[in-house]
């Protein structure tokens, strides 16, 4: 379904703002920002696959097992955990639900997201949908980056800056689980599930 007018212009919007986050000389590296509490749940990152996982593979091994790395958190390549700048097509996924309204697995359709900037620091944002992350990617070590930033929703017309509300905040972890291909893994979001993943793959 092609995008309306007004999903559009917030795309151009977003993409716009992007250019401005956080990508210039000086920015302060990732251990430098995150908060005490997402520096704990990046460490539970571990518990949070394990967990989610049991809940999800009983009544969905088949849709698990389809998707081949992008759900196995042992599977990654030792290099590349940033993608490169460019416009992406992104699938976000929500395991284990998290309160009686979410099933224990959602797939929502593809959706538009875009990378930009390059370098040990890179702006990451999801165009379209009701609930939108957007933050930056960070270099950590070559297998494996660290994303820091907030959910945007509905109608807002421009991303939170991470740190501005705990409720919205998210943090993470990125790594390449194909030649063309990577996912966001954020353990322990505040709404609706124990895990979400983000794939995205290039547009084109």
């Amino acid at each position: 379904m092609a995008a309306g007018p007004r999903n559009r212009r917030r795309a151009a919007l977003g993409l716009a703002l992007l250019g401005g986050l956080l990508l210039a000389a000086g920015v302060p590296r990732w251990d430098q920002r995150i908060t005490d509490a997402d520096r704990n749940r990046l460490r539970t990152v571990h518990n949070a696959w394990v967990e989610a996982l049991a809940r999800v593979r009983p009544a969905n091994a088949a849709a698990l097992d389809a998707e081949g790395a992008l759900f196995d958190s042992d599977r990654a390549f030792e290099d590349g955990a940033l993608p490169p700048a460019g416009a992406y097509r992104c699938r976000v996924f929500k395991l284990g639900a998290n309160g009686t309204a979410m099933a224990e697995f959602t797939a929502y359709p593809a959706a538009r997201c875009a990378v930009t900037g390059q370098g040990d620091a890179r702006s990451f944002a999801k165009l379209d949908g009701e609930q939108r992350p957007a933050g930056t990617l960070y270099a950590r070590e070559p297998a494996r980056g660290v994303f820091l930033g907030a959910l945007e929703l509905g109608m807002e017309q421009r991303p939170m800056d991470y740190g501005t509300d705990a409720k919205r905040d998210l943090a993470g972890f990125v790594e390449r689980v194909g030649e063309r291909r990577w996912r966001v893994v954020l353990p322990y979001p505040r709404f609706e599930s124990i895990l979400d993943v983000i794939e995205l793959v290039p547009e084109g």
